[in-house]
């Protein structure tokens, strides 16, 4: 077993893997060769040699073959010009037989015993007599994988409404996000404006909503009662972060802070905690 790891990219692909190594001369950007699920592929090393002790799972990691050589960097550009010949004929095929596949990715082992195409499709695909015509005419082995919208997002990349990369390219993870978080985080209900560029709920819902169910327990909950100046007033609305609320008494809508209203909060907690649960 080898006592360091080391952490490894992939063209294309936005996440990080991590590799084990016997050696600790490693460095960053130093372009590696290790076997992964597809099969032989180049990798750059991200980040330096540490001991594998300091991991904190005991999944058994794959080992690095050998640092990538010259001519191995020369046969990975060859086959990139392969795969652009081989998407050419994907779509060509795939259109023909009039699939609904949205090509992604074309890859070829180093070895170029087999060619992994990534398309994406929010259906089932019956893929079968595709698979016939492109094993006939690329003559190794093929793998067709099916990604959703979302991993699509992630692998093509993009700038959020934020100014920031999109979520996705840097979660290790693809949960769905439910409409509940935004109804929670009390935001108007606008499925455009709250989808992100794959067309799902934005990721960033919820990285506040569990700090809205926490805030919203100190407000009383909307269409309850509180008291203001001695008048009863009906709760409209609130913001959890300026502690303004909105209250409405007949005509008359006023804002008001928090710690200016008296109401009954061991009642409306418990109207508020039912009211978070059933979003």
């Amino acid at each position: 077993m080898n006592d360091y790891y080391v952490s490894v990219k992939f063209e294309n692909n936005p996440k990080s893997y991590y590799f084990s190594c016997d050696n600790p001369s490693f460095k960053v950007g130093d372009n590696i060769i290790v076997e992964t699920s597809i099969g032989k592929e180049i990798g750059t090393i991200t980040k330096s040699p540490a001991p594998i002790s300091n991991l904190k799972f005991d999944l058994e990691l794959k080992p690095i073959l050998r640092k990538a050589l010259k001519s191995d960097l020369k046969i990975k550009e060859d086959n990139k010009k392969l795969a652009l010949e081989a998407k050419d004929l994907f779509i060509k095929e795939s259109t023909k037989l009039k699939l609904n596949m949205r090509f992604i990715d074309a890859q070829y082992t180093l070895d170029r015993t087999k060619i992994l195409f990534t398309y994406a499709s929010d259906e089932r695909v019956d893929f079968r007599e595709l698979l016939k015509i492109l094993a006939s005419n690329l003559h190794c082995r093929i793998e067709l994988k099916q990604i959703n919208s979302r991993e699509r997002a992630q692998l093509i990349g993009g700038i959020g409404t934020c100014g920031l990369p999109i979520c996705c390219t840097f979660f290790q993870t693809t949960e769905g996000i439910s409409l509940s978080r935004a109804k929670n985080q009390m935001l108007a209900i606008n499925i455009p404006k709250l989808s992100g560029q794959c067309g799902k709920l934005m990721c960033c819902l919820k990285y506040e909503d569990e700090q809205y169910t926490e805030l919203k327990r100190k407000f009383p909950s909307i269409n309850s009662t509180v008291t203001y100046e001695k008048e009863n007033y009906k709760v409209l609305g609130f913001n959890v972060f300026s502690k303004i609320l909105k209250i409405q008494k007949d005509d008359d809508i006023e804002f008001v802070n928090l710690k200016d209203i008296r109401y009954n909060p061991k009642k409306d907690l418990n109207k508020n905690a039912k009211q978070t649960s059933k979003e």
